[in-house]
């Protein structure tokens, strides 16, 4: 019986060892697609609002604060290059506060 159970598992083992490491593998392409998917959403969403504040020579606050969230987020994503340019030339906009 013993013999049977070591068997069992020196088949069985490998098999499911191998099947845990495809799982994983399959699960960082999926982050890794994800991960570069959000990071190019962010920065056509950072293009836009720079572009459009520039343009106005001012910014709001909130508008501001959600620029800053969201490059941070695309710079974690491993983005940089030119967003990092265009977050230079947002932070050299008057910043408009409530009621101005």
């Amino acid at each position: 019986m013993k013999e049977i159970l070591i068997q069992t598992y020196t088949i069985v083992l490998p098999v499911l060892l191998g099947y845990i490491v495809w799982l994983l593998k399959n699960q960082k392409k999926d982050r890794d697609a994800n991960s570069k998917g959000t990071m190019l959403l962010l920065r056509v969403q950072l293009i836009e609002y720079h572009a459009k504040y520039t343009a106005l020579g001012t910014i709001p606050s909130y508008a501001y604060q959600n620029y800053c969230e969201m490059y941070a987020a695309y710079h974690e994503l491993g983005g940089n290059g030119m967003v990092t340019k265009m977050k230079q030339e947002i932070e050299e906009l008057h910043i408009k506060r409530k009621g101005e």
